[in-house]
């Protein structure tokens, strides 16, 4: 995990340029930028600090802190953070925070702390031999100087060698992580097996666990009634760069929409509102409700109603309107992952209490999705040490907590988790810090996690019983007279096999459909 925080630090800024009282820039190394300095950022640069926009406007993908899936727009009074990155457009920054007090700082900071919180459990195995042995040993000495019987005493060392009791739940655990991996999932552990069959609370990310991280239209009324609108609007959309026009452009190609013949001319980026362009003589309009309400565009009692319809399942909504008549609405989102609701469902049928969503989106898009999804408790626009301060708070109130996240910003939730889950299709960072890996990202993998881990605790419980039972009646044969070095050992290493064969039973676990 020292890998992943040695990963994070390679990825924070290390330089920045500097505007100084007469407007010129020089670059400097990101630790000798000082509050209330103002930094020039171009397109496709590093925001090398927090702080606020005293000038400029563009697109900033922030995915590395909130994990937001889609752009932001900022302008002149908006804040950034450290580490994002500006898609498009010109920045000037004037800083608030610098060096390890930005945002990503403490991200670095967080990871390295929750490292250090982890129970050392696993030694449990180490210490209890430390003290086994050397017990079998003065318990075999002690026999043979009061019965004087030296075949007795060494009968005694022989049997109450810890044999099946020392391999019975290694042999699970191996057994158990193999059967992950041979079914996508990477468990890091037979200590990460244990705590994770003790889980009752799963926290989950949204974007890029929950959804697909991927932005589309899913939501199309068209008031055309002739594709007009969806191929003018694709036409003129082709043209930005922007994530909801790209998703525009994505929908009708998926649909077979020409536009190729569209002609477009004066096409003009009005900030924050839309696209006002011309179009096969006609005068377009694509953007927002804002836009249509500046050009006194007007709704229509039905197309008010599916746009507040759109909105209230968590859209983003585009407007497309001709010569001041509205055309078309379309709602842009990030998509559900296929079968998480039944998924989730599933894992509360096998242990799970409560599940929450944490995230940098806006609340009424989280509330949208966890109402489709089923999940019990949501908290939204959040920053990665507020997320942690959740994870937190879910185990003070004594959760066994899991975290499920991909990407840097959920880093620090993943290793103050009980349990850090990662989606293999995330970030290297979370993949390393976290405790079981989703190789293929999918929830049937998280409920194959969480099945195996509950059956391997059962299977090295019944081998644990197993292995003391047999050295308890073969010590009471052994008292009684029944019980001799040949049969004593037949039954010791009998012991062996059946816990191995009864860990085997876990290489061919699934779960129950």
């Amino acid at each position: 995990t020292r890998h992943s925080i040695k990963n994070l630090t390679e990825m924070a800024p290390t330089t920045a340029m500097v505007v100084d009282d007469d407007g010129n820039t020089e670059e400097t190394d990101v630790d000798f930028v000082d509050v209330d300095d103002v930094v020039l950022v171009k397109a496709g640069g590093q925001i090398p600090v927090d702080g606020e926009i005293v000038d400029g406007f563009g697109h900033i993908n922030e995915a590395s802190i909130t994990g937001e899936s889609k752009l932001v727009t900022k302008g002149t009074g908006d804040q950034v953070f450290s580490g994002t990155i500006l898609d498009n457009g010109t920045l000037k920054v004037r800083a608030t925070k610098v060096g390890d007090d930005t945002t990503f700082g403490k991200i670095v900071e967080l990871v390295e702390d929750a490292q250090d919180t982890k129970s050392p459990a696993e030694k449990f195995i180490d210490k209890f031999a430390t003290y086994y042995t050397p017990a079998v040993l003065i318990i075999a000495l002690i026999v043979g100087l009061i019965t004087k019987d030296f075949r007795l005493a060494i009968t005694v060392l022989v049997l109450g060698c810890p044999g099946a009791l020392v391999i019975g739940a290694p042999v699970s655990n191996v057994a158990g992580i193999g059967n992950g991996a041979k079914n996508g999932v990477l468990i890091k552990g037979g200590e990460v097996m244990n705590t994770f069959a003790n889980v009752d609370t799963l926290v989950f990310d949204k974007t890029g666990t929950l959804t697909e991280g991927k932005t589309a239209v899913t939501q199309f009324k068209d008031y055309s009634r002739d594709q007009l609108a969806l191929q003018i609007a694709t036409a003129v959309e082709k043209q930005s760069d922007h994530p909801l026009a790209q998703a525009v452009v994505k929908f009708s190609g998926d649909h077979h929409i020409p536009f190729e013949d569209v002609q477009v001319a004066d096409a003009d980026t009005v900030k924050g509102r839309g696209v006002k362009a011309t179009a096969n003589g006609k005068n377009v309009l694509i953007g927002n409700l804002r836009m249509m309400n500046d050009e006194n565009v007007d709704l229509t009692s039905e197309q008010r109603q599916d746009l507040e319809n759109i909105q209230g399942e968590g859209s983003s909504t585009v407007i497309v309107a001709f010569d001041g008549q509205i055309q078309a609405i379309l709602g842009i989102s990030d998509v559900i992952r296929q079968g998480v609701k039944q998924s989730l469902a599933t894992l509360k049928s096998l242990g799970i209490k409560k599940t929450v969503m944490l995230t940098g989106d806006n609340l009424q898009t989280a509330n949208a999705v966890a109402e489709q999804i089923g999940i019990d408790e949501v908290h939204a626009e959040l920053l990665p040490e507020q997320k942690v301060e959740y994870v937190k708070q879910f185990q003070q109130e004594g959760h066994k907590v899991a975290f499920v996240g991909d990407g840097i910003n959920d880093s620090p939730s993943l290793v103050t988790a009980d349990i850090g889950i990662a989606m293999g299709s995330g970030t290297d960072v979370a993949v390393e810090t976290s405790d079981v890996v989703l190789m293929s990202s999918g929830f049937n993998e998280l409920i194959h996690a969480y099945g195996l881990s509950k059956k391997t605790v059962i299977n090295t419980k019944e081998n644990i019983f197993i292995a003391i039972a047999t050295v308890v009646a073969l010590l009471i044969g052994l008292i009684l007279g029944f019980i001799y070095m040949a049969s004593g050992m037949f039954v010791h290493e009998a012991s062996i096999l059946v816990v191995i064969f009864n860990a085997m039973r876990l290489i061919n676990y699934q779960p129950k459909a």
